[in-house]
């Protein structure tokens, strides 16, 4: 099970967007093929996956806390076989 959110393409203006909040993520191809799932301060994550990763889309939820995030990734990459 992914994320119930859409799709949004990885980008400057999308990264400048998200909140500064702990948070998950998805990574995704172009075919909308979820790649990862991770957590941690959300802009700061996505900053480095503009400039590292191979993912062309991604999706977010903010969490209340660090440890929420956590365990929702945790939740999301055992549903998607991560």
């Amino acid at each position: 099970m992914s994320l119930p959110k859409r799709w949004r393409e990885l980008s400057r203006t999308t990264v400048g967007s998200v909140p500064e909040r702990y948070g998950v993520y998805e990574l995704g191809d172009a075919d909308g093929e979820v790649l990862s799932v991770e957590w941690g301060v959300l802009r700061d994550e996505l900053k480095d996956a503009l400039a590292y990763a191979d993912a062309e889309q991604v999706r977010w939820e903010a969490c209340e806390s660090e440890r929420h995030a956590q365990e929702l990734a945790a939740e999301h990459r055992e549903r998607a076989g991560l």
